[in-house]
């Protein structure tokens, strides 16, 4: 036993591991492992002590980069607080009253303008829970009128003083959403801030929320630039209002959406507070009042509608993020979101905070990430990577200018394009979706929602601007498999694609799962010939599976073989018909194979969407013509 207890890997010098994985790597050198990240930051595929950089030895001190309170979540819990939904005043109720039995640590629900349009709804709603729980509410536009009801309700307790959490809104991102900026409603917000300030002592009021960006796409340093420049313009003009700078500093909270990519959202947490921080040194503020809050949520922008199971994985993984980088709130959506959520859910989403707390045990580890050499390197790299871009924003004239202008609207869509183009080219997976996608699966797809306006119809002024999309990375393949399921709706079958299977099963099988997977992504099935050794084979498989595509599956030698002599004989014979092969052949043959009639290779580089697109498209054409003729 104390053999075993003594036993140790040996010591291993970084060369040393640089020349057994360039062994593995077959000639190719280590750097080739590098991958460039959406901030344009170079992530190496090893990283050792040298990448060591000096850092707080503690949470809540120095550049709060490890977090805001000395001993993190073993004296300052972070807020369960799930964004409660509902469609009656009735049902809202009697969900928040149920939600704080089962975990629920906040008041947190969407502010419909329903809740509003009586005096005694929100007081029903809230009841004397507001002297128990904090709130956790983006009001958006319906700020002002909120905060009017809830002070008229408070005060006939006289309990100001009980009233904490946050209900804020940041109407910058509210513009940007809209795509209008209101200079009068801008006026009229400033001032309620200074009047809240004084009702309600212990409540956070002004919100920078970062969430519209990021579903628009913007990578990680866009979000903290932008945030950085919020910040920056909301001190400045309601220092200017009259509050003080270390009443502004109090009333502030960061919202952030948390989103697939594990160490880049807990490095984005942890460089938001250091981009804070700099600032607040900047103006003076003292730093128990400027230290950073942050409420979180799980990102809309990598969820699917297809398969929405696997969404449970995604919001797992992006709360433990969330927790692991040092937030205050935190909500969690459920997996089925984006159709309906139901009551189970809900539950669900509820307990991934509670699993976070009591079975993984993060609310007793102080900082997991602090000390990672990955985790620190990213940080700092991010960090400046954000501060170059809240630099540029300044410089353009700030963060009103640069929605004005589109520059920022424009420099957010060129990362979307680059995610956007990763998922299309299955460089980027999302299971359920791109790969591995269920053709059994039956989906209900989400209906259009009405946006909801908060100045069109409103007494407020405002200037057009364009604005921020709201997407997700799933939407285009979810258009496909939503245009396969309207065309099996219409004409009786699923759109299918023929497989002409070469040779063995060894032979064909490894191209023809690939082209399986491929194609599901689109919501077509293949069709699966058995193995083809001869023409006749191929032809009696098209006359028994009619249908207009068709695609060669087999070894670069079968294709020789017997592929070509075969695709050369079908092209002839049914001329109609649109072949494509699966792989990529050598550059000079590629030509051969095109003029014998291949449309198209179809091999790992190819742009799915596209090539699917086109399938589609032409597919939907061609059965029109047949049932008209």
């Amino acid at each position: 036993m104390e053999t075993i207890k003594t036993q140790a890997f040996p010591s291993c010098t970084t060369l040393e591991w640089k020349a057994k994985a360039e062994q593995s790597l077959k000639g190719k050198t280590v750097e080739t492992l590098q991958t460039t990240t959406y901030e344009n930051i170079i992530l190496k595929p090893l990283y050792t002590d040298q990448d060591e950089r000096p850092v707080p030895d503690y949470p809540g001190g120095s550049d709060f980069r490890r977090g805001i309170y000395p001993l993190g979540y073993l004296t300052n819990d972070w807020v369960v607080a799930q964004q409660l939904s509902y469609e009656t005043m009735e049902e809202l109720q009697q969900k928040l009253n149920q939600s704080f039995d089962k975990g629920q640590t906040a008041i947190s629900f969407d502010v419909s303008n329903n809740l509003l349009i009586t005096e005694t709804n929100l007081a029903k709603v809230l009841a004397k829970s507001y002297r128990k729980y904090p709130f956790s509410i983006n009001a958006k536009g319906r700020h002002i009128s909120f905060l009017a009801e809830l002070e008229r309700i408070v005060e006939q307790d006289g309990a100001f003083d009980k009233v904490n959490g946050y209900i804020g809104a940041d109407p910058v991102a509210v513009f940007a959403v809209e795509g209008c900026i209101s200079e009068e409603f801008m006026n009229d917000w400033v001032k309620n801030i200074v009047r809240s300030n004084e009702k309600f002592p212990n409540l956070r009021t002004i919100l920078i929320d970062t969430t519209p960006y990021h579903r628009g796409g913007a990578s990680a340093d866009q979000e903290l630039g932008i945030a950085m420049a919020e910040g920056l313009f909301y001190l400045e003009n309601i220092q200017d209002a009259g509050l003080e700078l270390d009443e502004i500093f109090e009333k502030m909270i960061f919202q952030f959406s948390i989103g697939g990519n594990f160490f880049m959202e807990i490095a984005k947490l942890r460089a938001a507070r250091i981009l804070w921080n700099r600032i607040s040194n900047v103006y003076g503020a003292a730093d128990d009042k400027s230290k950073m809050h942050i409420a979180a949520e799980t990102s809309s922008f990598t969820k699917t509608i297809n398969d929405p199971h696997v969404n449970l994985l995604r919001a797992g993984n992006e709360a433990f993020a969330a927790v692991v980088g040092g937030i205050q709130y935190l909500h969690v959506s459920p997996f089925d979101e984006l159709t309906g959520s139901t009551s189970v859910s809900e539950r669900i989403a509820r307990n991934i905070q509670l699993l976070l707390k009591e079975e993984a045990h993060l609310k007793k580890v102080i900082d997991p990430a602090g000390g990672s050499w990955y985790v620190e390197e990213l940080t700092n790299n991010l960090a400046e990577k954000s501060w170059v871009f809240f630099q540029t924003i300044e410089a353009n004239g700030g963060i009103l200018e640069v929605l004005k202008s589109s520059w920022l609207q424009q420099e957010i869509a060129k990362v979307y394009q680059k995610k956007n183009h990763d998922v299309q080219t299955r460089k980027k997976s999302m299971v359920g979706t791109n790969v591995y996608a269920n053709l059994d699966e039956i989906v209900t797809y989400q209906k259009t929602q009405a946006k909801t306006s908060y100045f069109t119809q409103n007494k407020y002024s405002f200037v057009k601007v364009e604005a921020i999309p709201d997407l997700r990375l799933s939407i285009p393949f979810e258009e496909l498999r939503s245009k396969a399921s309207y065309l099996e709706g219409k004409f009786g079958s699923k759109p299918t694609v023929g497989m002409i299977c070469l040779g063995g099963l060894k032979q064909h099988k490894a191209r023809l799962d690939f082209m399986k997977g491929f194609l599901a992504a689109g919501g077509l099935k293949a069709a699966e010939s058995k193995p083809i050794l001869s023409i006749d084979n191929a032809r009696q498989f098209v006359l028994d599976h009619p249908t207009k595509y068709y695609c060669f599956c087999g070894t670069d030698d079968q294709y020789e073989i017997i592929g070509y002599e075969i695709l050369t004989a079908l092209k002839t014979e049914f001329p109609e018909l649109t072949f494509y092969l699966a792989g990529l052949p050598e550059k000079e043959k590629q030509e051969q194979w095109i003029k014998a009639g291949i449309k198209e290779f179809i091999h790992i580089k190819n742009n799915c969407y596209e090539t699917l697109t086109a399938i589609l498209n032409e597919l939907e054409v061609s059965k029109v013509e047949e049932t008209n003729a």
